[in-house]
């Protein structure tokens, strides 16, 4: 049983959990106030469920730091979940977890929609893209809270998601591609072929070892390790790609190094990282417009696909996990649909067509019909 008393002028409750005795401050001078407190938290507890009190301390930022926590576990790459814990934290950081409503999400979600001025930075407005991913994080936060034994969390609240163009539309021609990597200085053209055909990730080509090649057999294997959905995968090697592969062997025999890396840096003291401002001159120099490296994954897909090779062949080289997200890097060029108008033209040149050749032109001579 229950019972409502004071200390000073304020107001406390005290009820049982489990057989032992809880004590929480209503924070008010009003009896009735503290009187229908004590009688939610016994609600509470004869529905079986864990008293509010239990849930009161919990802040954004114990939710942020065990959700870091478990990607540090669980994941290899943490940068995008830093990435979102910081513009999360600039509007939730010091909130209660029970404050997290759904008004207040689409308050951040305003706030992340327009240019915002932090100290002497100026932080630009979001892509619907970008804050979809920090809403996604907020969830799993807030998920994670609720599953805990016991939990932390009581309830997860509706999170709207932003509606965002899924489809991508950057590509090399395969001429741009040769003037971009004639542009490029010569030791990075080697990981421009690589992810040109194979449509790997740019962290995924700059950490292989040679531990992951076998010149002899012809193949690469990519480590589970090393892949950003953890799944390994080998892939067999063209005469083009032999070639780059026996270049970089020479290139490190003559620098007499033994480091493990294939792409080394310009200097040969360490494997390539970074190369953002080579990569911005080139596409400078080559006429063709800034493009970023990801275009050479949607590329790859394409060209696979174009070549007659079967999907499910394809997304085992190019490291797609779903037929989904492949989907979305199969895109169509100007060419494609100029070449689709084409053929469906001559298919309907070669129907018979009676006494009429076409209805606005004649098929036949490409001149105005005599009726419209």
């Amino acid at each position: 049983m229950g019972m409502i008393y004071q200390r000073g002028k304020t107001w406390w409750i005290k009820y049982y959990y489990n057989g032992q005795p809880i004590r929480e401050s209503a924070q008010t001078e009003l009896k009735m106030v503290a009187k229908t407190l004590l009688q939610q938290r016994e609600g509470e507890i004869s529905q079986g469920k864990l008293p509010g009190i239990f849930f009161e301390k919990t802040t954004f930022d114990d939710l942020a730091e065990d959700f870091l926590a478990d990607y540090r576990i669980n994941e290899k790459n943490v940068t995008r979940a830093d990435l979102s814990v910081k513009h999360l934290k600039a509007f939730f950081g010091g909130m209660k977890a029970k404050q997290i409503t759904t008004p207040k999400i689409k308050q951040y979600i305003e706030q992340r929609q327009e240019d915002q001025v932090r100290g002497e930075k100026t932080i630009k407005a979001a892509s619907n893209a970008s804050i979809n991913r920090e809403l996604a994080a907020l969830k799993r936060m807030l998920n994670m809270g609720a599953k805990q034994t016991p939990p932390v969390v009581d309830r997860v609240p509706h999170i709207p998601m932003l509606k965002e163009r899924n489809v991508r539309t950057g590509f090399f021609e395969f001429s741009e591609f040769l003037a971009l990597r004639e542009a490029m200085p010569e030791h990075l053209r080697g990981i421009l072929t690589f992810g040109h055909k194979t449509g790997w990730r740019i962290d995924e080509i700059t950490s292989l070892s040679w531990g992951n090649v076998d010149l002899q057999t012809g193949t690469v294997t990519l480590n589970p390790d090393d892949s950003k959905n953890t799944e390994g995968r080998t892939i067999y090697l063209d005469f083009e790609l032999k070639e780059v592969f026996k270049q970089a062997k020479k290139r490190q025999k003559k620098l007499e190094t033994a480091l493990p890396w294939v792409f080394l840096n310009e200097k040969g003291t360490d494997r390539v990282k970074r190369f953002d401002k080579a990569w911005k001159t080139a596409c400078k120099n080559a006429g063709i417009g800034l493009r970023i490296f990801h275009d050479f994954r949607r590329t790859a897909v394409r060209n696979m696909v174009r070549a007659g090779i079967p999907e499910r062949v394809a997304m085992q080289i190019s490291g797609h996990k779903t037929r989904s997200v492949f989907e979305r890097y199969n895109i169509v060029s100007e060419a494609d649909l100029r070449a689709a108008a084409q053929k469906q033209q001559e298919y309907l040149e070669s129907q018979p067509t009676g006494t009429i050749s076409g209805t606005i032109v004649d098929l036949k001579s490409r001149k105005p019909a005599a009726r419209l």
